[in-house]
Formats: C-alpha cells, structure tokens, sequence
C-alpha cells in the first residue's frame, strides 16, 4: 500500500455524489488516497475497523474464512463502491478482507469523520442504508443458492450478476477478469468443479473462456439454469 497524493476528482464514488456540495471542502481535507498492487489487502478479517474505503479505480474481492483452507467471495466491488462497510457495529471489526484482484485506488475515510458525514448528509445515510438492504437481501439469495441450487445453476447466477455489475467490453467479454479460483469461492464450490461446469458451458456454446477472460453467449440460458432450485 502506498499513499497517492493524488486525490479522486469528488464526483466519481457514492460518498461524493451523495454529500451536500458544502461538505465536499471538508470530505478534501480529511480523505485519503491509497494505492495498492494486484493481491494486496486492504484491510483484513478479524482487524479492528479504521475506516472506509472507496474505489477510484480498479477492482477488489470482498472475502470471508469459510473453512480452514477455503473462502467465500461475498461481492466483487469496482471503481465508485464502498468496502470496509461491514465492520460497523458494536464490535468494530472487519468480518471479512478486501483484496485488490487488480491494481486499485482507494479513497479512506477515518471512521470518525465518516460518522459526523452521515449525521451532516441525511440523503447519503438513506443512499447508504437503502444500500445494506439491498446488500442483505441479495446475500440471502446466495446463502438460499448455497443450500438449494445445484452448482451448475449458482455458478450461471453468479455470472450473471457479474454482468450485471460490471458490463463487458468492447468484444463480449465481462469486463472483470476473474479467476476459476475466484469464481468457485465466488459460488461456493471447488475449482475443480468450476473448471468443469465452465468446460460444459462452453461446449455446449453458452460461453467461452479464454484465460480469466469469459464471453457470455446466451443469457437465457443462464438466466434458466440461474432460476432452477434444485440441488
């Protein structure tokens, strides 16, 4: 991690957008920037809570122990979006780690002063709030995936979401380059059953893969797999 003296412009993340445009002199003083390299963490499960950070550019993994030598990506978070959010509470711990699956540039934001915006910004603490709902309700989706969808289905829904958030690029492909590692931790299988379904998929021409790249072909069928609850 290195600090860039170079801040974001104040318009790009939610925290900016979000403020009363008389707060943004104040948000100038009192953040910071930070760079850090691809694999790098941000901050770490089980440390106490120091902040927020917010994305300028590139992208992070949010992550959890799932068991002794396994993990569960919770999301994949990108330039605008906020991380170290979970660890508010009355514990002030992060449960989860942020790591940068490419090099990324973070705005921090001390923990105090981030309380005394949301008791100045009203709108951003509705923005914020509306947004852990929105966060809870589709974490509970994927723990009903977890328990009810066969890994073929999650592995189809989480793709789709990837989409979803992220977009592709110019020739098709998701504009997130993610691993087969990541994407097994992402919806909770082994890489090597996510090497297999991934192998189906794209004999049976729904996508391809080429590296971390991945060209989605039909999302209907996606979309059917993704909808299939059963085990």
């Amino acid at each position: 991690m290195k600090q860039n003296k170079k801040n974001c412009d104040l318009q790009s993340c939610s925290l900016c957008k979000g403020c009363l445009q008389e707060w943004l002199p104040a948000l100038d003083v009192n953040r910071k920037t930070f760079d850090f390299k691809k694999g790098e963490l941000l901050f770490k499960e089980g440390e106490p809570v120091t902040g927020i950070y917010y994305l300028v550019a590139g992208k992070a993994k949010v992550h959890k122990h799932w068991t002794d030598d396994k993990e569960l990506i919770i999301r994949f978070a990108g330039a605008g979006d906020i991380v170290g959010h979970r660890g508010l509470g009355k514990e002030n711990i992060y449960p989860v780690s942020a790591t940068a699956i490419e090099p990324v540039s973070a705005c921090f934001i001390a923990l105090d002063f981030f309380f005394s915006t949301l008791k100045i910004n009203h709108d951003y603490a509705f923005k914020l709030l509306m947004f852990y709902a929105e966060e809870l309700q589709e974490s509970e989706k994927r723990m009903r995936n977890l328990a009810h969808m066969s890994v073929k289905g999650r592995i189809a829904y989480g793709l789709l979401k990837l989409k979803e958030r992220f977009g592709v690029t110019e020739d098709g492909q998701l504009a997130i380059a993610v691993s087969r590692h990541d994407l097994a931790s992402y919806v909770g299988t082994t890489y090597e059953t996510a090497f297999r379904v991934l192998t189906e998929l794209a004999q049976e021409n729904v996508l391809s893969v080429s590296g971390k790249g991945i060209n989605i072909f039909s999302e209907d069928t996606l979309r059917t797999l993704g909808s299939n609850q059963q085990p």
